[in-house]
């Protein structure tokens, strides 16, 4: 099976090279380095000879350079094509292209350390075969979740958005650590083994957050002092309200694809 990458960038590459040695993996780029970086893959300067050689194209272009290539792509709609394009919903890629058999992806930046938390759709007349293959795709480079496309924003706002609000996180509890006599890149370093193992505990456990907390908060304790400034300070109000604004400017986004 070979998948074709059209568009080398951060996702895209960390995609790529997550493929190297299950998939026979295509490459091109306006920018020949970026392919050329992809170590194992094989290299196209011409676009056309590697969309005919691809049975795969995997579209990894920037949404706002996707328009000037339908033409393009839709002389290759016999193939099967995989989205990561944000905000281009699969109405309108089934519509520019003339093809069914499109899957799209809403991966995370941790695609690089194969830890992508991914959403896939598939549109309505894609074939099973092929949207098994996208989700082994995607199982390359962490996990994913099959959704209905409508909640792709409300994912977005969990999980593609929210690894930046973990990241704000992360440096906050540092700084508290910092202020308390731990050197900031330590406190960096504990922090995230921390989270870390917060969250295999959450997979692990079976149990929900707040069955969790409750264990670790004891009566007039260390962690029960800490929650009730987190409370107090609007934490999680803060953290809904986040989810919900990064929803919403997605689903503008995707209402301006559809209008194009």
């Amino acid at each position: 099976m070979k998948i074709g990458f059209l568009g080398c960038g951060n996702m895209g590459s960390s995609i790529a090279l997550s493929l190297i040695g299950q998939y026979e993996t295509l490459v091109f780029d306006t920018d020949i380095e970026k392919a050329k970086a992809i170590t194992g893959a094989k290299v196209f300067s011409d676009v056309d000879e590697m969309l005919s050689q691809a049975d795969i194209i995997l579209i990894a272009v920037k949404p706002q350079i996707l328009p000037i290539l339908y033409d393009l792509l839709s002389n290759y709609k016999n193939k099967k094509f995989i989205s990561i394009a944000a905000g281009v919903p699969l109405e309108v890629l089934e519509r520019k292209i003339g093809s069914s058999n499109i899957v799209r992806f809403m991966p995370n930046l941790a695609a690089r350390s194969k830890n992508a938390v991914t959403a896939v759709a598939a549109a309505k007349q894609c074939d099973k075969d092929f949207l098994s293959i996208a989700l082994d795709v995607a199982n390359h480079f962490g996990s994913a979740f099959i959704l209905d496309e409508a909640l792709f924003p409300a994912f977005i706002g969990i999980s593609g958005s929210a690894i930046a609000y973990v990241f704000e996180f992360v440096h906050a509890l540092a700084m508290g650590g910092t202020d308390q006599g731990i050197s900031y890149t330590q406190s960096v370093k504990i922090a995230t083994d921390t989270l870390l193992s917060a969250a295999s505990l959450l997979k692990e456990s079976g149990k929900n957050p707040v069955e969790l907390m409750s264990m670790v908060c004891s009566a007039k304790g260390t962690t029960i002092k800490g929650m009730n400034e987190l409370y107090s300070n609007g934490f999680d109000n803060a953290v809904i309200k986040a989810v919900i604004s990064a929803s919403e400017k997605s689903k503008e986004l995707e209402q301006i694809a559809k209008e194009k």
